[in-house]
């Protein structure tokens, strides 16, 4: 077996230990004579999944007891419409974080469904920054403020969450299970699983109970109606969830959530110090303070130079560093699963190719 370094944006690398694991499951699952994806999402097999897995996300993320987790199928590009449609009823209002190409995203569908106005934009700063508390314009009778934890194209970080006096929602989809977050100040936090916690097709809400209010929607699309089916009222992605709970153990077994911030600040704090090291050969536009620890986008002097940079990374084994085709340049996303091996492998490589073309 031969495998590379993926430093996919995503979908995310997975511990090669669980997709072992999950490969010696795969045919016959628990000795019930079928796969995993084959059972009936009302089995008891798949039910013993689904409840360690809601169990594993609440222990290892440190959800509180007054938050419901659901899991949904879609993504997040799917939640920037079912926030709005669940939490603002008649004559309530949110503001929006205009952090990046994310929280544009979130804006511009929460329109189709609410009274919504941005609170801060980082256009006019090239999204290179995030908000600080001053910077926020949240106005009187606002609902919630929705921030976008980690902008993956841009590669920039909310390092601290707003301190404002109304709810906060997050999309937290490339930072997700990779920080403790001040409980507190949410009422709803979500992300799509595909960065740091599994395959692609799943997504993750936690909302606080009292916001789950009945509206006039389809079953599917009500927060309320989930909860109260323990996110079984309709087939759930069971492989997901399955995977999910997978990785969710394998964190635990690291030492969690707190375990997972500490391995993203060192791994993060390689690659930014071989940036920092090269002289200006390599650059990030990033704010210092708003670096991300998950996506570090950064470029060489010239655009032949970053082609050569990442046809030499390929040839060495490290995978998927083009930065997304809106920004160019290079994007080395460092996700839960990245190995340590990973991380040395391209610091080394940028070391190298700076000394061969300085």
């Amino acid at each position: 077996m031969s495998r590379v370094h993926n430093f996919c944006a995503g979908p995310c690398t997975l511990p090669v230990e669980v997709l072992e694991e999950v490969q010696t499951e795969f045919l016959d699952f628990r000795g019930s004579g079928m796969s995993l994806v084959e059972l009936s999402h009302r089995s008891a097999e798949y039910d013993d999944v689904h409840e360690a897995a809601l169990k594993l996300f609440r222990d290892v993320f440190e959800v509180p007891e007054d938050f419901e987790i659901l899991f949904l199928q879609g993504g997040a590009t799917l939640l920037f419409s079912l926030v709005p449609m669940n939490l603002l009823g008649d004559g309530e209002r949110a503001g929006y974080v205009r952090s990046g190409t994310w929280g544009k995203g979130a804006v511009r569908d929460a329109a189709f469904h609410g009274d919504v106005y941005v609170a801060w934009d980082g256009e006019p700063h090239g999204f290179t920054r995030m908000p600080r508390d001053d910077d926020l314009d949240v106005h009187a009778g606002t609902r919630y403020l929705h921030v976008t934890s980690n902008e993956t194209i841009e590669g920039i970080r909310m390092a601290a969450f707003p301190s404002v006096d109304v709810p906060i929602v997050g999309d937290m989809s490339s930072d997700y299970v990779s920080r403790p977050i001040p409980w507190e100040r949410f009422d709803l936090v979500y992300g799509g699983t595909q960065k740091n916690l599994g395959p692609a097709g799943l997504a993750v809400v936690l909302v606080r109970k009292e916001a789950l209010v009945e509206r006039q929607l389809g079953s599917y699309l009500r927060f309320d109606r989930h909860a109260e089916g323990r996110s079984l009222m309709n087939t759930p992605p069971m492989f997901a969830i399955y995977l999910m709970g997978k990785v969710l153990g394998w964190i635990r077994g690291l030492g969690g959530v707190r375990a997972m911030e500490e391995r993203a600040r060192r791994r993060s704090s390689m690659v930014y110090g071989a940036i920092e090291e090269s002289g200006g050969f390599y650059r990030s536009p990033v704010d210092p303070t708003d670096r991300s620890l998950m996506n570090i986008v950064f470029r060489t002097p010239t655009d032949e130079l970053d082609a050569a940079f990442l046809k030499g990374a390929e040839a060495e084994g490290l995978m998927n560093l083009k930065g997304h085709r809106s920004v160019g340049g290079m994007r080395a996303s460092i996700y839960n699963a990245m190995t340590d091996e990973g991380v040395d492998a391209l610091v080394e490589h940028m070391r190298g190719f700076r000394e061969a073309n300085t």
